[in-house]
């Protein structure tokens, strides 16, 4: 009756019974209604364009040359891991939904995440400590909530930021020396830090000019972007939610562990979040808590709490000035098991303190075979220990000979990257790098007085040497490339992959576990307009690469190896090419 009622009076009729008669206007409904029909089903149909693909349905058009199609301007911000549309529907119980839950395979998005209207390349390091261009992330709700604090303000083209925060609102470089009055800062002793909850990371980024490197991490928050903020400042930091699993991070590995504000409940959960601080402190390293519950009012209880809990772990309290207290960890070996109203004890001999990936927090303290050796004090001074094996890189077969052997080999091979590759390593042009297979860490040591910082990524499926890479005083975190890494797009400026294949392959079996399509696209989303892909592999890999670089709208060459190196490798040197959506879009 619809279509009845749609037509004419007198031809509903003709249509009721009797015979048809055609007629002019009869030939022009009927036109008009097919082109209705044809615009509908134009209009509700996904086109190849809309980044309803997945990375299944696009590896084959990819890995053969084919264009990834752009994502939606929607996605300019797109975090796979931490994607609020999944995250909202998941246990709040020790923000479990905060922690990193991906897209189980082939359903990724394979689109290429577009940069938002107005970006503009990057503010160089240092001065992008202080500004940043307020277009490549135009969020205001930081500047406006915590702008008082001193942590960031808009000023035309600019977010500016003072290095403020909620605890120091006067500024960093104050509360550093506050500290310092108690914590070695200044003097090499200390090195490597983690800034839990680190808002816009100011305290990590001002402890640059101190020769020390933070690894500040929060998660994504209310605030959206803070981490965001942090990397486009050129500033180590990583996202992150200390919720359910440890840290991936390996265990004795910071100097120091550091909490301004950040709320974490430390004695909640029969104390699984100071055991986890704890398990990454290295013996002899410090605890800094700034912000409640220290000499908080109506956080008592807490604070209590707290001291008893750090004192059954042997903390020696050094102060409590104001806010900040700061702890001292013991030295040699857990003073476990004691008597204790915590019910703290030490883990069995099947812990592995340095299992991170996935692994569920413990509720015991995690027992060690190496201790005073590499505590505050015996591990050497920066910069010394960045070229002297460890410890812990000597238990390892052969492990003093590997580690001279990949210092030595990656002198080599950075000289000739900046010298025949020309790969602008020590210029402006490059402040975040990251190294995606780093072994021992060889590659950042070999950059180490460049204007960049490295992160380390040591692959999970593979022998767990990042212990060695924070003795050495670098910093870096355990992942799998089959699966998308936590951090925004566009936060690194360099990425460098040695052995790319073995990044997607069993270790036992040798079969891929997934596609170099996949850690290719993922690559891209991650490193800015301009940036720099360095891949190294044997000649059809590289070959490979090369046929999925075009499609990813990359400029990339081909080159041999270095010398030393033989004809079994080749390196592909390529270049994020800098696009923009259609106004339309």
């Amino acid at each position: 009756m619809g279509l009845l009622s749609s037509l004419p009076p007198h031809r509903r009729g003709a249509l009721s019974g009797g015979g048809w008669q055609w007629s002019f206007l009869d030939v022009v409904w009927g036109v008009f209604l097919i082109a209705v029909v044809v615009f509908l089903a134009l209009v509700f149909t996904p086109r190849r364009g809309d980044p309803v693909l997945t990375a299944a349905s696009v590896a084959r058009a990819g890995g053969s040359g084919g264009a990834v199609p752009p994502c939606a301007a929607s996605e300019v911000d797109l975090l796979p891991c931490e994607d609020p549309r999944r995250s909202s529907r998941l246990s709040r119980e020790m923000n479990y939904y905060r922690e990193r839950h991906c897209p189980a395979r082939g359903e990724a998005l394979a689109c290429l995440v577009p940069p938002p209207r107005g970006y503009r390349v990057p503010v160089p390091w240092p001065e992008s400590l202080h500004k940043i261009w307020h277009d490549n992330m135009p969020y205001g709700k930081i500047a406006e909530r915590k702008g008082h604090q001193g942590w960031m303000k808009h000023e035309g083209s600019y977010f500016i930021f003072p290095g403020g925060g909620t605890m120091f609102p006067d500024g960093a470089e104050q509360y550093i020396e506050k500290l310092s009055q108690y914590v070695p800062l200044k003097t090499g002793v200390v090195r490597t830090g983690l800034d839990m909850g680190c808002g816009v990371a100011s305290f990590g980024g001002f402890l640059l000019k101190e020769n020390i490197m933070t690894l500040s991490f929060a998660p994504r928050d209310s605030h959206k972007s803070q981490i965001q903020f942090a990397l486009e400042r050129g500033i180590p930091a990583f996202l992150l939610m200390l919720g359910t699993r440890r840290l991936p991070f390996p265990a004795q590995s910071f100097d120091f562990v550091h909490c301004s504000r950040c709320l974490i409940p430390f004695t909640a959960y029969n104390g699984s979040y100071l055991i986890e601080a704890d398990r990454l402190l290295r013996p002899g390293g410090y605890l800094i808590i700034s912000g409640p519950p220290v000499r908080w009012k109506n956080q008592e209880k807490e604070w209590d709490e707290l001291q008893a809990m750090a004192g059954a772990l042997c903390y020696k309290l050094i102060t409590v000035d104001g806010n900040t207290a700061i702890w001292k960890k013991p030295a040699e070996a857990s003073c476990l098991p004691n008597q204790n109203g915590f019910g703290l004890d030490l883990c069995s001999t099947n812990d592995d303190p340095d299992e991170a990936w996935y692994f569920k927090l413990n509720k015991c303290v995690s027992k060690f075979s190496v201790s005073e050796e590499i505590a505050i004090g015996s591990v050497p001074r920066w910069p010394d220990r960045l070229s002297k094996p460890s410890a812990r890189a000597s238990v390892i077969n052969n492990g003093a000979s590997l580690f001279e052997a990949d210092s030595q080999k990656w002198v080599r091979r950075v000289s000739y990257y900046k010298k025949s590759l020309g790969v602008k390593l020590g210029s402006t042009h490059i402040r975040n790098v990251m190294d995606m297979n780093a072994f021992f860490g060889g590659f950042a040591a070999a950059i180490v007085s460049d204007p960049v910082w490295v992160m380390n990524v040591v692959p999970a499926q593979k022998p767990l040497t990042l212990e060695v890479i924070y003795d050495r005083g670098l910093i870096g975190v355990y992942h799998d490339w089959c699966e998308p890494f936590s951090t925004y797009p566009r936060t690194y400026d360099l990425i460098h992959a040695d052995a790319i294949d073995s990044l997607i392959s069993d270790p036992i079996s040798g079969t891929s576990r997934c596609d170099l399509f996949d850690v290719m696209l993922e690559m891209d989303r991650i490193l800015r307009p301009e940036g720099t892909a360095v891949i190294r592999a044997s000649p059809d890999v590289v070959d490979k690469a090369s046929q999925i670089a075009r499609s990813i709208r990359w400029k990339a060459q081909v080159h041999d190896s270095e010398p030393e190196s033989g004809s079994t490798e080749k390196i592909l040197v390529a270049t994020k090419t800098f696009w923009k959506l259609p106004l339309t879009s």
